[in-house]
């Protein structure tokens, strides 16, 4: 596993932030996420809405009225931390949505020797993105018993790294060499790659800062795919 390989794929993709047509999509995928984070802290209002009564009688203090600057507060403390799980499925579908337009932004930039990239269509893109997604939450699920354990940063971005790593490698390989020599380059490359994850799922659990990371992920790697086999 060479560090420098990663470092150098995400130093290159944010040195893109600039370009016209790379940060068109850096907006749209930021204003996506933000409408989407909307509508699950306007989800999480209305349940601790329906949830918490008007009045609530506490001992010694007697009863007390619930505003909705309280709920307000409460519910957006809520989803700051949910942000911080939520954000990795959000990463994930992204992959569908938006990889391909990153990745042509950047070999149009960086690898313009290669040429267009066999089109892949954008329903087969979010059909394996939500099987991905299933995944995903299949395999938190089931680690869920871990995270209530000191091991639970480890296996969290352990397992979380892998499966990203997977998913966004993958997606960008498969369009220069298909799905059965992407899974091998995969297999090959296993150890940058699962690493290249985790680095990507700490800035997804920090709040305001996993706005561009979907994105910016998916730029590194791109990069990190060329650079892992020699292409550019």
């Amino acid at each position: 596993m060479d560090r420098r390989v990663i470092f150098a794929a995400f130093a290159t993709a944010l040195s893109q932030v600039s370009d016209p047509r790379f940060r068109g999509v850096l907006i749209r995928g930021i204003g996506l996420t933000l409408l989407l984070l909307v509508g699950l802290y306007a989800f999480a209002f209305w349940g601790i809405a329906w949830l918490v009564p008007d009045t609530m009688s506490l001992p010694w203090i007697g009863e007390i009225g619930i505003s909705n600057a309280l709920l307000s507060w409460g519910s957006l403390a809520l989803m700051l931390v949910l942000s911080v799980f939520l954000m990795i499925p959000v990463a994930s579908a992204f992959t569908g949505i938006f990889l391909d337009e990153v990745a042509d932004a950047v070999e149009a930039r960086h690898y313009p020797h290669l040429g267009p990239a066999p089109s892949v269509s954008i329903a087969g893109n979010i059909k394996e993105s939500l099987s991905f997604l299933g995944i995903l939450v299949v395999a938190n699920l089931a680690a869920l018993i871990f995270y209530f354990t000191p091991l639970a940063p480890f296996v969290f971005y352990g397992l979380n790294g892998f499966l990203l790593g997977r998913e966004y490698y993958r997606m960008v390989a498969v369009r220069r060499l298909g799905r059965r020599e992407a899974g091998q380059s995969f297999r090959k490359n296993l150890l940058t790659i699962w690493s290249a994850g985790a680095l990507m799922a700490l800035p997804l659990s920090i709040p305001i800062m996993n706005l561009v990371i979907p994105i910016l992920g998916a730029a590194t790697f791109t990069h990190l795919y060329h650079r892992l086999n020699k292409a550019g």
